[in-house]
């Protein structure tokens, strides 16, 4: 009864988004593909998987970089899902670009 509840005091306010604001990333429209990327360039990106050794953060050149755990932060990370989260937006720094096997480095560190 208590979902029944909420979704008639929901639709009672038809095209209102319940949900949180949504911010979205600005890609860098110059960087379209691995071959664009070189190492020190600072783009912004949001996290699309957090993994006991890091996390992958989509910069849009379909391929996601890794943010290895030793880059998430000047201070020691112990686990990388208390402090990066799926959807966050996050600045990062090429550090490494391997086209050969699809691998891009990046860094929170700068």
């Amino acid at each position: 009864m208590p979902t029944i509840t909420d979704i008639l005091a929901e639709l009672i306010k038809p095209g209102r988004d319940p949900r949180q604001e949504f911010q979205a990333v600005q890609f860098d429209e110059t960087i379209q593909s691995l071959e664009d990327l070189r190492e020190g360039l600072i783009l912004e990106g949001v996290i699309t998987n957090v993994t006991h050794f890091g996390a992958f953060v989509d910069i849009g050149v379909h391929q996601d970089a890794l943010i290895h755990i030793s880059q998430l932060s000047h201070e020691f990370v112990r686990d990388p899902t208390r402090s990066k989260r799926v959807g966050q937006l996050v600045q990062v720094k090429v550090m490494e670009v391997d086209v050969e096997r699809r691998r891009i480095s990046v860094t929170r560190k700068f």
